[in-house]
């Protein structure tokens, strides 16, 4: 006699021990339980006796119940295991999440992350999360259309984020290519849209190579009424001119301040580099110590285990009434360095290309040399602090000729 919704609701285990009730055809409801019910199909196939699990009462009504089982009778009428069929289902809908685009995409970003500077990999997982996962994240990457892609990119151009709609190209494409060699893609469709997006307008960092401004800036500095630490971070970045990012990262045991030294790895070019610290450099790091002496980070940001934000600085620039994106930004602190050593100090560009850790080609084929011209630099350092006091307090300032 079929099974009624109350007899199942009020179904209990006899004794203590399991027992099943019958709906016909097979489909049964199995009682472990008061709060332990199960559907199970008892069929043969290829001459062996198989259980075919349907569901857990109250979560698989008896309705429900009644209509998986003749789904599943159904393919057994076509020659077909349901117990297979539900595998390989599973199977597919397994490997169909694995070749989503998002999925691909983060295998490729945990591939190639580990040899980025953690700014860079940042970067990129953040434009794919906030520009590309939401559209195109679930869509299985073998069947992503040039169109589709394009739609995504002109979104982000439509807001007038050129240059990032470049770099997500970029990145879609090494994806894609990632899931041509992973077999999960059949090319990279990323190539139909070159000459698609219009062009991105690069522009130099914005920085001052006026030596009246300079000065300003250096007074502006000083004046800074935030937190000691971001203070501190303004007032060397002129001295040691180094990306922001090696600033804000800069760690205590790479300094030793009595060699008046800071050495440290640069992950964008893969160099070791050192600075020479001036006096002046010194000082401030002196003050600095007793603070965060006892830490791993110089500039500690919030989280005292973390560095300053990649904003801290050019937010502390904006307070002191610095337009970021058309007066001055934390990177314009080495353009400042190598215009005015060039111009007004007169260093030799070689010196100061060295210190700015840039490749420097020479007849011996050294495109970069950690110590290359050390005494030069240090010379070179403790000149350009004593020139930046100068400019902060006003004084005339006579350029000096220096060679190598």
């Amino acid at each position: 006699m079929p099974l009624t919704d109350t007899a199942v609701r009020q179904a209990k285990p006899i004794s203590g021990k399991s027992r099943k009730m019958s709906d016909g055809n097979g489909l049964y409801l199995l009682i472990e339980d008061i709060d332990k019910k199960y559907w199970r199909w008892d069929y043969r196939f290829a001459d062996k006796r198989k259980t075919y699990s349907i569901g857990v009462y109250p979560e698989t009504t008896l309705a429900e119940a009644r209509r998986l089982h003749l789904e599943a009778r159904k393919l057994l009428k076509e020659g077909i295991d349901p117990s297979q069929a539900r595998k390989a289902a599973k199977q597919a809908k397994k490997l169909a999440a694995a070749s989503s685009f998002e999925a691909v995409a983060r295998e490729w970003f945990a591939k190639q992350s580990p040899s980025w500077a953690a700014n860079h990999s940042s970067k990129i997982i953040g434009r794919l999360e906030k520009d590309v996962f939401p559209w195109l994240g679930k869509r299985p990457i073998s069947e992503i259309t040039p169109q589709e892609l394009l739609t995504l990119i002109q979104r982000v151009e439509s807001r007038g984020a050129i240059d990032t709609a470049h770099r997500i190209l970029q990145n879609c494409g090494q994806i894609f290519r990632y899931a041509v060699v992973t077999g999960r893609a059949g090319r990279d469709i990323a190539i139909d849209l070159r000459g698609a997006v219009a062009p991105a307008k690069h522009t130099h960092f914005a920085a001052i190579t006026d030596p009246k401004q300079a000065g300003e800036l250096l007074r502006a500095l000083d004046a800074f009424q935030g937190t000691f630490v971001v203070r501190c971070a303004l007032q060397i970045a002129p001295l040691v001119f180094v990306r922001p990012g090696e600033l804000r990262t800069a760690q205590w045991q790479d300094i030793d301040l009595e060699k008046a030294e800071w050495r440290y790895f640069i992950t964008k070019t893969k160099t070791d580099h050192l600075v020479s610290l001036s006096k002046q450099a010194v000082k401030i790091l002196q003050d600095l110590r007793p603070l965060t002496g006892n830490r791993t980070h110089v500039f500690p940001g919030r989280d005292p285990n973390k560095p300053m934000s990649e904003a801290a600085i050019n937010a502390a620039l904006r307070r002191l009434g610095y337009d970021t994106k058309t007066e001055f930004t934390a990177h314009g602190f080495r353009a400042m360095a190598r215009t005015l050593l060039s111009e007004q100090l007169r260093f030799p560009s070689h010196v100061i290309e060295h210190q700015l850790a840039h490749k420097v080609p020479d007849a011996l084929g050294t495109a970069y040399n950690r110590t290359k011209f050390l005494e030069d630099r240090r010379q070179m350092m403790q000149a350009w602090a004593d020139y930046l006091d100068e400019l902060k307090v006003g004084g005339n300032v006579i350029p000096l000729t220096r060679t190598a």
